[in-house]
């Protein structure tokens, strides 16, 4: 029944009337590779390297931070080919290679992640239907975001707290998808079947039991309706939970800021049911990302978030659990993070950037997270020279909060590292 309900909400959107072609950001390379206009000729592979060096300070519990050295070794893979006048084939893939050197360190560590593999098939200008492994991400918001429904399971490897590098990273989902591109607007079904039971956690594996452990479907819609206010409403469908709701907007509040707003809701499990018991009850729940960028004539790009989660623990139930059993404390710390989830309910987010900083290629990053409910914090800095195929950075991460708070507990206190990439292109 779920197969021929997807391929009949898949067939809709390929089978829709020929609107004039268009773009969405799902979709921005495609409309470029029919652009008869276009002259540049670009290769079909990125292929990087980075290396990376530092120290971090590991928390202990009850006892004094242990300093390690980190190295990291990854190459990343991208292919992007168009076959035919119709057909385009993507593959990417990340391999990192990693170590710590301290007496409770892991072992060394390799972890290969396919991010995407499918096929892509564009009949006409506005018709695409792609099959493969894809990376679909949804959302708006840059600290978290409640409509990136395929983002549970799907980071294998995080060697950066940055939510870029994070969304960049993942595995993308086993799926079919088409959409239906317009002017400014577009229309998009997604079928992901379950492929397999569970994660497999060894070095080289697809891992299709952390994204495909389930049967899931998606509908997303989106129409301008005036200049500069294009919202995106969507449908999610999940074997282990009702229908949730999805909506996007985003909007000009003058010519240097913009506003926007990630909702969804629908009928779910609070996560700390979810995670301590087998069929914990449902009740409607929201989750909501808001806020604004402002972005100055001197390239400077500020950006602050509030988050809420309404299926997170009230603060007297977090305090609760903080208390509690360090077993259940586990079990559901494990869960928000495998999910993305805020841990609590509230949440404030904020992020600077600053290209050009100083002197010409150089650029600032600067973030902030806050628990709002155990006040505990996670900051990270960044400084990042560009030049042509060589990239040199410095990373900067300190977390602070009391025991058994959100980054109270966090494994790396403290997080120094330099690194360096090269592009092979």
């Amino acid at each position: 029944m779920f197969r021929i309900q997807i391929l009949g909400w898949i067939g809709l959107a390929c089978a829709a009337p020929a609107w004039a072609a268009g773009a969405e950001d799902d979709a921005l390379s495609l409309a470029d590779a029919t652009s008869a206009t276009t002259q540049t000729v670009r290769s079909d592979w990125r292929i990087f390297t980075e290396l990376s060096a530092g120290q971090v300070a590991l928390r202990q519990f009850a006892s004094p931070d242990v300093t390690a050295d980190a190295q990291r070794l990854s190459v990343d893979v991208l292919f992007d080919k168009k076959l035919t006048q119709e057909w385009r084939a993507i593959f990417s893939d990340r391999l990192d290679l990693s170590r710590q050197s301290s007496p409770t360190a892991s072992p060394d560590k390799t972890l290969n992640t396919l991010k995407e593999t499918y096929l892509s098939w564009q009949p006409q200008s506005n018709r695409v239907i792609d099959a493969g492994r894809i990376n679909a991400r949804y959302g708006l918001a840059q600290g978290y975001n409640p409509t990136d429904f395929f983002r549970d399971g799907a980071n294998r490897s995080i060697t950066s707290v940055d939510p870029d590098s994070i969304r960049e990273n993942r595995m993308g989902t086993a799926m079919l998808r088409g959409q239906v591109l317009w002017a400014g607007g577009s229309l998009t079904a997604i079928a992901a079947p379950k492929l397999a039971d569970a994660p497999n956690d060894s070095s080289w594996s697809a891992d299709l039991g952390s994204t495909n452990n389930r049967n899931r479907w998606l509908l997303a819609a989106s129409h301008p309706y005036s200049e500069g206010l294009n919202p995106q409403v969507m449908l999610f469908g999940d074997d282990q939970q009702p229908v949730q709701m999805g909506l996007n907007l985003a909007t000009l509040f003058n010519d240097a800021t913009v506003l926007h707003l990630e909702w969804s809701g629908g009928r779910m499990p609070s996560q700390l049911a979810k995670a301590l018991t087998p069929s914990p009850p449902e009740t409607f729940r929201n989750k909501v990302a808001t806020g604004l960028t402002y972005t100055t004539s001197n390239k400077i790009s500020l950006t602050a978030e509030y988050h809420y989660n309404g299926a997170a623990p009230t603060p007297s139930e977090w305090d609760t659990v903080r208390s509690g059993s360090p077993l259940d404390y586990a079990r559901y710390r494990l869960l928000t993070q495998d999910r993305l989830e805020l841990v609590t309910r509230h949440a404030a987010f904020f992020r600077g950037t600053w290209q050009d900083a100083f002197i010409h290629k150089l650029d600032l990053a600067a973030m902030l997270r806050s628990n709002q409910d155990d006040h505990s914090r996670l900051f990270w800095l960044e400084a990042r020279f560009r030049l042509d195929k060589t990239e040199f950075a410095m990373q900067w991460q300190l977390t602070s909060g009391d025991a058994g708070t959100e980054y109270g507990t966090y494994p790396q206190h403290r997080n120094l590292q330099v690194l360096g990439r090269y592009f092979f292109e």
